[in-house]
């Protein structure tokens, strides 16, 4: 049976992440917003509303000894949640080439906080970035995106191992000429068992990649 958890919605938050951490009690909880004050990215880079977006984060006791990539996972289930977007691995949801969204993976102990934002609706985006819809989708779309995102990964996080063939589809990274921090460059040809990025050098050595940022060429 299904873990039961909370959900609690709210316009604007400072931070969901922060939100989540401090309404977790017993049950998992999920906490939605349409937008965040001061809202953080991945390795502390900055966050950026869209006119209409989703912010939302999940926070849940999972075993230390469990150590499946998250993040992934999450990517998966956020790929389930809406429509024709795809991967880049390890964080980052696209639609076409162009960022939509990202996923945040917060650990302490037993406590993971797991955070995903999305573009719903943009206007005018930054450049490399783009939205899930041409159109305003209204105001209730960010709850409705957001409650099948925490279903779906609460289906995988209670559930053994993890969907590996089902990522490696939806990777638009895998293929690509990419260069990674600090210094390197080859073509990302696999995921790994454990979520790295397999990459084959020019020489024909493969290493695999577990952290640090990760650039697609483009020719």
């Amino acid at each position: 049976m299904a873990t039961p958890y909370l959900q609690l919605r709210f316009d604007t938050v400072p931070s969901t992440q922060d939100l989540a951490r401090e309404r977790f009690e017993r049950l998992p909880v999920l906490v939605q917003a349409t937008a965040q004050s001061e809202g953080r990215g991945r390795s502390g880079s900055a966050w950026l509303n869209a006119d209409r977006a989703l912010a939302a984060s999940l926070a849940v006791m999972v075993s230390t000894s469990d150590r499946r990539p998250f993040s992934l996972m999450a990517g998966v289930a956020a790929t389930r949640a809406t429509k024709d977007t795809m991967l880049k691995w390890p964080n980052d949801v696209l639609l076409g080439r162009l960022k939509v969204g990202g996923i945040l993976v917060e650990r302490s102990g037993d406590l993971i906080l797991i955070g995903l934002g999305l573009n719903l609706w943009w206007q005018d985006p930054p450049a490399g970035a783009s939205a899930l819809y041409e159109v305003d989708p209204g105001a209730e779309r960010h709850a409705e995106i957001g409650g099948l995102w925490a279903a779906e990964l609460m289906r995988l996080l209670d559930g053994d191992g993890w969907p590996l063939d089902e990522y490696r589809t939806q990777s638009a990274t895998l293929g690509e000429k990419v260069e990674w921090e600090p210094g390197g460059s080859g073509t990302a040809v696999d995921i790994s068992a454990d979520g790295g990025l397999v990459v084959e050098l020019d020489d024909g050595e493969r290493r695999t990649l577990f952290s640090g940022a990760v650039r697609h060429l483009r020719h």
